[in-house]
């Protein structure tokens, strides 16, 4: 048993004010794998009080001695990959080689994404006769998810680091190891104290404390819509900013024209990571004459799906996260059922042969209807919806039909329809053909998915304040 209880507040670990044991829980064993402590009001004073009186001094310190300390952090954070890999391989049950490769890569592509904006990120620049200034915004609270454990802390504490923000990291108490881990490795770099502090801690705890904080300059919050929504109002009273990357119900438009590849690559794409993420394609839309074919190539894939243990290599998927959201899922696939649509692969229950963890058959519906649940319900697990459309206009209509706009896909050979399409849908970020968006492309949604932009040199604006400072011309 792994035991993790202290904090790490203005360069130090220290015990919490009052014990709170949490258990975290291994989702493939259903077992207790380690134990942390859950914060309480005094330890968020704490460390917010560090970050308060260590930003001055970070804020002041040169670019070039900020760049300095990330780099070396990239290095630690490289060379301590496996433990970072097993880390999340426990906490949130990623298969052993996709945390190796992409739950531990995303960190290291963001950091290097960042280091390459900073070249060319302006902090002055002249407007006629003003100096306008990219300045700190200050304290920080980073309230990240369970899914994409590193690939979130780096989207939010390198771009806050790298302009000169201090701040307070909340991981997700049922996923904190990963950045307990990464706090080891600020420490390692020689950051000043106060700079990054780590308070585990619980939405209601923790998280909410930090939102209300009156020393708390923002809050950049990764998670659930409902969440977002309750960040919000805590965070309203002290009119902090406030950046939220929310949930998704994300369309993938297939038009009968679409490579051969596009219904396969969609489903995996949607299984991905056992179907845990905000921009997964978990509605697929098909042109009605290449619907038959689809539904097919669908079941296939999804059948061929393999689920495995985390500790196994391979390309299967592991658990979902925890026996909440296990039920959760189970509770969708239910309704989907009795709401009507086809089941074509999966359905409830484990896969065959599993009767401990938190697996979930790799699950796809078949004519599915706007008025159904697992049509508008972001589900959060490997299951995905297929709906057939008769125009270009009704795709579209159908796209934009949902409360989400974070990520939709467009799959044509024809250019023109392919742009078209991607203007139309209200979405921040359109992905066509299979073709990922580049590095430092900015993240982030419409509507209820959010109102922040991560990566790149958006990713360094959220962090920053700008002041417009007359008769100052620049040397």
């Amino acid at each position: 048993m792994i035991e993790k209880r202290q904090f790490y507040i203005n360069g130090q670990w220290v015990d919490p004010a009052t014990a709170n044991d949490f258990d975290v829980i291994d989702p493939a064993t259903e077992e207790a794998c380690a134990v942390i402590s859950l914060g309480s009001q005094a330890d968020t004073d704490a460390a917010v009080a560090a970050a308060r009186a260590a930003f001055n001094g970070w804020a002041d310190t040169p670019l070039e001695d900020r760049v300095a300390l990330i780099r070396k952090l990239g290095e630690v954070y490289n060379a301590r990959r496996e433990e970072m890999a097993e880390a999340m391989r426990m906490e949130m049950g990623a298969p052993i080689d996709l945390a190796r490769t992409s739950q531990w890569g995303a960190g290291s592509w963001h950091l290097a994404g960042f280091l390459e904006a900073l070249e060319n990120f302006d902090f002055e620049k002249q407007m006629g006769a003003d100096r306008i200034r990219k300045e700190p915004i200050g304290v920080c609270a980073l309230i990240t998810p369970w899914n994409w454990p590193m690939n979130q802390v780096a989207l939010k504490a390198i771009p806050a680091m790298a302009v000169g923000c201090t701040m307070v990291l909340k991981p997700s108490e049922i996923a904190p190891l990963s950045s307990l881990l990464f706090a080891e490795m600020v420490d390692e770099a020689g950051f000043p104290p106060g700079v990054f502090n780590l308070v585990n801690g619980d939405g209601v705890g923790v998280g909410s404390q930090l939102s209300a904080h009156p020393d708390v300059d923002m809050v950049s919050f990764t998670g659930s819509t409902r969440a977002g929504i309750a960040i919000s109002k805590a965070a309203a009273d002290t009119l902090k900013r406030v950046s939220l990357e929310l949930g998704g119900k994300g369309a993938n438009i297939i038009f009968a024209d679409a490579d051969e590849k596009a219904v396969k690559r969609g489903v995996i794409h949607c299984m991905q990571n056992s179907g845990q993420s905000c921009n997964a394609p978990t509605r697929m839309m098909v042109e009605r004459a290449a619907y038959p074919q689809a539904l097919e190539v669908a079941r296939a894939t999804a059948e061929a799906t393999s689920v495995g243990p985390t500790t196994q290599s391979g390309r299967h998927i592991g658990p979902v996260v925890s026996e909440l959201q296990f039920n959760k899922i189970q509770g969708l696939i239910e309704t989907g059922i009795k709401e009507g649509a086809t089941l074509l692969a999966g359905g409830l229950g484990r896969p065959e042969g599993m009767n401990k963890g938190y697996y979930v058959r790799p699950t796809v519906f078949a004519d599915v209807t706007p008025d159904m649940t697992i049509y508008r319900e972001e589900i959060f697990g490997p299951v995905l919806s297929i709906i057939p459309f008769d125009t270009e206009d009704q795709a579209i209509e159908m796209a934009n039909d949902t409360v989400y706009g974070l990520t939709n896909y467009v799959q044509t050979q024809d250019d023109d329809k392919r742009l078209r399409v991607a203007r139309k849908v209200r979405s921040g970020m359109v992905e066509t053909n299979g073709i990922s968006r580049v590095q430092g492309s900015p993240f982030g949604g419409y509507k209820q998915s959010g109102n922040g932009r991560e990566g790149g040199v958006w990713g360094l604006e959220e962090f920053c304040e700008t002041k417009a400072v007359s008769g100052v011309p620049m040397g």
